[in-house]
């Protein structure tokens, strides 16, 4: 799916694409005791330059002091506001398979703003198994019950990650549940109402754009190419 160049609001979809980096880098500051902290600094340690940092905030208010710098939780609310994770959101996943399995175990979604509320599978031997993460399990549900866990919770953002040939039917059960919001990582393009917003993850697209930019910083490789395709 292609973002908007903007927001309805008027911010950037780059800056929107920044400020959780934003704001995971504030949260650790801010656990290490740090209260302000100078643009440059904080631009370092999130891989932008301090101009872009500048302008990428300008977007949500004015919250530097000249000389002082930022405040650090009083910075780390306001993005927070931003992203709509003030409170937490509750997510749904559907797909035990490994990736499933290895999301729903990921212990940082409390600190990130999210919570589990249900994990779904349609395999038959999967279903009923239960999935112990730290102090909390959770026993994987049929993909059949997702509609009524989805109302009889706070449910808001549903997270696909079953093979590509069942999701554009899980999304669809996801969106007549009420979700409007999926994450995909499914290997698949889903079709989905304009109100519904979809972000999707492909691991082999992303290592596909490493392996390109591993190729053209090797000469020897690039060379050897050359010499293959001259052969050919």
């Amino acid at each position: 799916m292609t973002l908007p160049s903007r927001k309805p609001g008027g911010i950037p979809a780059a800056t929107i694409a920044r400020l959780p980096v934003y704001h995971r880098v504030l949260a650790t500051f801010g656990s290490q005791g740090v209260t302000t902290i100078a643009s440059e600094e904080l631009s370092a340690a999130c891989g932008v330059s301090s101009a872009k940092l500048r302008k990428d905030l300008s977007h949500l208010g004015s919250f530097g002091t000249r000389g002082v710098g930022y405040n650090v939780s009083y910075l780390t609310f306001q993005i927070a506001r931003e992203l709509g994770v003030t409170k937490s959101r509750g997510i749904v996943i559907v797909g035990m398979g490994n990736l499933g399995r290895a999301l729903a175990s990921y212990r940082a979604f409390g600190a990130r703003g999210f919570h589990i509320v249900g994990i779904f599978d349609r395999d038959h031997e999967l279903v009923g198994t239960t999935l112990v993460c730290g102090q909390e399990s959770f026993t994987v549900m049929p993909a059949s019950d997702l509609a009524a866990v989805v109302s009889q919770s706070d449910a808001s953002i549903g997270v696909i990650t079953t093979p590509g040939d069942c999701a554009q039917e899980i999304a669809n059960q996801m969106i007549a549940a009420g979700l409007a919001s999926i994450l995909n990582f499914a290997p698949v393009v889903l079709s989905v109402p304009e109100h519904v917003e979809v972000r999707k993850v492909d691991l082999a697209v992303e290592l596909q754009i490493l392996a390109f930019h591993d190729q053209k910083s090797d000469p020897s490789q690039n060379s050897a190419e050359e010499n293959r395709a001259e052969i050919a």
